[in-house]
């Protein structure tokens, strides 16, 4: 029962609601909220704040909530391990990835999933603060993030791909036929960028900054599609990452045009909780992502997943 009260405490903290927690948690909410109590008097703490709905957890539950993460995650750890031996490796692999990153992932994780069949794989599109916060908290195995710029802490770390800008515009404007564009040039043009609660566009606000501009776009979005859509669509403009215009396939309709001036670039790398012992499905995967930087390109791998350095670049 203890083991299942940490799980309630959990979902709880994720779900921020009884009644969808209990659901995550295949049980009934008067039985969560039983479980909770009964938690509570074994402990001598009150751990949820009282009220008609969730209010959150009080000073002495959040240092409980800390614990739960803990040996909740442990006890999966323990039941993949037990189950490796002689067999497959099972469970649930949590992934967040950054969004410029979203076409590029895939090649790993497809990679990992041939590999271990038997584990179900779940990559959440999430902002670089978002990935550490899970991290922190382990509700992700890894993340697939920027790897400098910003500071991450208390993680694991291996180098994939360097991300390279481009200056994205409808194949149908004058700016199209240029083989190479400066940042200043890019800077006056009608610009769709990502808002600027996402890593990638305080990268390209640095850039600019550097260069003694400032980066003034006339639409923000949360997302990559909301920049393809908008520059598809209207008078706009954008910068990119290489892989995420890419990633769109056989978009006949649009440019990518290489940035210099400078010629900036970021990398991008696979991050893991820093602690013993690693879940073996965190563990696998940072073990398949090192075999494939070490090999050749495309070295006895299938045509549809190349090597990490040939995929990524």
């Amino acid at each position: 029962m203890f083991v299942r009260q940490m799980h309630y405490l959990v979902a709880l903290a994720r779900e921020k609601h009884f009644g969808r927690a209990a659901e995550a948690c295949h049980v009934s909410q008067p039985t969560l909220s039983a479980g909770i109590r009964k938690l509570e008097q074994e402990l001598g703490l009150p751990i949820v704040v009282r009220g008609h709905r969730f209010l959150g957890f009080t000073t002495e539950g959040e240092r409980v909530l800390g614990w739960a993460r803990q040996i909740a995650a442990d006890y999966e750890s323990l039941r993949q391990e037990r189950a490796e031996p002689g067999g497959q490796l099972s469970g649930t692999l949590r992934v967040g990835a950054i969004p410029s990153t979203t076409a590029a992932a895939p090649a790993l994780l497809a990679r990992f999933r041939d590999r271990h069949p038997q584990v179900k794989v779940q990559m959440l599109t999430l902002s670089s603060v978002a990935i550490q916060r899970g991290l922190d908290e382990l509700d992700l195995d890894a993340g697939i993030t920027y790897l400098e710029n910003e500071p991450l802490n208390r993680v694991r770390r291996l180098d994939l791909y360097v991300e390279r800008y481009v200056f994205v515009t409808r194949r149908d404007e004058a700016l199209a036929r240029r083989r190479t564009i400066g940042w200043t040039e890019a800077a006056a043009q009608p610009l769709c960028l990502l808002t600027s609660d996402m890593q990638n566009r305080r990268i390209i606000d640095q850039v600019m900054s550097d260069a003694g501009l400032a980066a003034q776009p006339a639409i923000e979005t949360s997302s990559f599609m909301g920049v393809w859509s908008f520059v598809r669509n209207g008078p706009w403009t954008s910068i990119v990452p290489e892989a995420s215009f890419r990633g769109l396939g056989d978009a006949t309709d649009l440019v990518g045009i290489p940035l210099v001036d400078p010629v900036h670039t970021q990398p991008i790398g696979l991050v893991l909780s820093d602690r013993e012992p690693l879940s073996p499905v965190a563990g696998a995967l940072m073990k398949m992502a090192r075999d494939l930087s070490r090999s050749p390109a495309g070295a006895a791998l299938p045509s549809s997943v190349m090597s990490i350095e040939n995929i990524f670049k």
